[in-house]
């Protein structure tokens, strides 16, 4: 897709993502990485963020993806969510990453999705546990969900086979590999940068251990 090499770049030049090999980020499961993404940034940079818009509305048109309501998850997918829906003149709601714990408790929020085809946005998926949390809660509401689209993805198996296991096709904007190609052509990280995090991305488990951290 034509906008994969465009969407990379707007996360490199707004710092949605950036890279450090030698003092790796530990991820809230323990992982430590030495790249890291930030979409919530996107919104302060409105040109960049037009780009990520579009690139969602470019693959729904070539995914021919059907839908009735678009949800976001809270709160990293919301900001695209409700644009997109706003864009598409079609009604969005959220999906809590747990249920209030006043009033009616619910999880899905801005409307019924009951009998309903919903269309899943995210920022990011990492090992996919909270988009599946999301479409668990939307199914539990009588939603249809088959469909979820991501700025980007981490590419993990594990989240591939949770995606396949739950009958949910998986569509990202941009890939890493994407990102690092462009990384190095914008000479925002050597060569050497990018084979370390290829070499995570190859074994993100084994990683840390491999490289003394």
């Amino acid at each position: 897709m034509e906008y994969q090499k465009e969407i990379a770049r707007a996360l490199i030049k707004i710092d949605a993502v950036g890279f450090k090999p030698h003092e790796p980020i530990t991820f809230v499961s323990g992982m430590k990485s030495p790249i890291y993404v930030d979409n919530r940034k996107f919104p302060f940079h409105p040109e960049e963020w037009k780009i990520v818009i579009n690139g969602f509305e470019d693959t729904i048109k070539q995914k021919k993806i059907k839908f009735d309501i678009i949800a976001g998850i809270a709160t990293g997918g919301i900001p695209h969510s409700s644009t997109l829906g706003h864009r598409l003149n079609k009604p969005s709601v959220y999906v809590r990453k747990e249920a209030k714990g006043h009033g009616k408790g619910k999880k899905i929020e801005g409307g019924n999705v009951k009998g309903k085809k919903v269309l899943l946005i995210e920022d990011l998926v990492t090992t996919g546990g909270s988009s599946l949390s999301g479409v668990k809660a939307l199914r539990e509401e009588g939603a249809t969900v088959e469909d979820c689209l991501v700025i980007i993805s981490y590419g993990f198996k594990e989240a591939q086979k949770s995606f396949k296991k739950d009958k949910v096709r998986l569509h990202a904007l941009t890939s890493f590999p994407v990102v690092l190609q462009e990384a190095v052509e914008m000479k925002k990280i050597t060569k050497d940068v990018k084979n370390i995090v290829e070499d995570w991305l190859s074994d993100p488990h084994g990683w840390a251990e491999r490289h003394g951290f």
